[in-house]
């Protein structure tokens, strides 16, 4: 379970926010990886260099997993942001020959590569037309990573990069708003069996003198599905965008990004994985909000928040040297402190 969103600024640019949900411990970091830092492509074989090989163009920062140069979710110095979200049940790779798998790198490489090669969306249209994404597996993710990928650019234009059906599909995403499965097409179609729903409060109803109103605010929104199901969210994160962006454009929208953030919460033992499922991994079988992560467009600041602290870190990217040998990993952190008022 992952949610996504993108607010967009007066002057064209946006902010992006995305929770991180699984249903055992990625062992979530923060790492920056600087320019030129080169990639080895994982082929169709699985092996690390026998795909294609690249350096990296930009520098770019974001949320890895288990300690790796694989990233979830990121940003790089062009203001292009995104990530990774599972899309289990649809995700079906390209399968390229062992001559084009030469020119293939595995799903679970997808983000590092956009990020790393290109500045807007309508880049990585083309980059990803020239390339193949194998279905390649992860040691650590114990199999094949299915996701989809989110892409939001500094011009305030989105993108979602789908393989289904061992095709690549591109599709454009003028609302900013990603879940899971079913595909994004899917979610597009059904937000029109939802377009009675408003912020706007309904008048009341009036028969043969009789007036009956509701019961309280917030009838707009009646009907709005409240669950955790991908569909629930993708609605409820297009209704509260949608809203904000109308009804409160004038609040600055990271603080606005985090707020909305905090609707798609999954706490801990409201989505109980069965036992055995290679799902869960862990003992306890909780889906939970394990990160969220917020990137802000325009300033080029990357920020995150970990289950385990209330405590919001953020990273500003032009503050490091994005020209460095190496990766740099810095911890999210697992404390909550508190000011106390004095």
């Amino acid at each position: 379970m992952c949610t996504s969103f993108a607010l967009k600024e007066k002057d064209g640019s946006y902010v992006y926010g995305r929770t991180i949900e699984f249903g055992r411990d990625l062992a979530e970091g923060l790492i920056l990886i600087p320019r030129n830092y080169a990639y080895k492509g994982v082929g169709i074989d699985g092996t690390y260099g026998t795909g294609l090989n690249w350096n990296c163009k930009y520098a770019f920062v974001g949320t890895n997993m288990f300690g790796l140069d694989l990233l979830l979710d990121g940003m790089n110095e062009k203001g292009l942001s995104g990530g990774l979200l599972y899309l289990p049940n649809s995700a079906d790779y390209q399968k390229p020959t062992a001559d084009q798998g030469k020119n293939s790198i595995a799903s679970f490489q997808m983000l590092v590569y956009a990020l790393g090669n290109f500045a807007t969306t309508d880049e990585v249209k083309v980059g990803f037309e020239k390339i193949f994404v194998n279905s390649a597996g992860l040691k650590e993710w114990n199999g094949v990573a299915k996701c989809h990928m989110t892409l939001h650019d500094a011009q305030g234009k989105s993108i979602v990069i789908e393989y289904l059906k061992g095709e690549l599909v591109i599709t454009d995403n003028p609302i900013g708003v990603m879940t899971n499965d079913p595909p994004m097409a899917w979610q597009l179609t059904n937000v029109g069996n939802f377009i009675n729903l408003s912020p706007l409060e309904k008048d009341p109803l009036t028969i043969d003198g009789l007036t009956i109103s509701a019961p309280s605010s917030g009838s707009g929104l009646h009907g709005l599905p409240g669950d955790f199901l991908s569909p629930s969210r993708f609605l409820r994160a297009f209704e509260y965008t949608l809203a904000a962006q109308k009804y409160a454009s004038d609040l600055p929208k990271v603080e606005l990004t985090w707020r909305l953030l905090n609707m798609f919460d999954i706490p801990p033992g409201s989505v109980m994985i069965p036992p055995g499922d290679p799902y869960a991994g862990g003992v306890s079988g909780w889906e939970l909000t394990q990160v969220s992560c917020v990137a802000d467009s325009k300033n080029l600041d990357y920020y995150v928040r970990n289950f385990k602290s209330l405590n919001i870190k953020k990273f500003d990217l032009m503050a490091h040297d994005l020209d460095a040998k190496t990766p740099k990993s810095f911890a999210i952190g697992d404390v909550t402190t508190y000011q106390t008022i004095q």
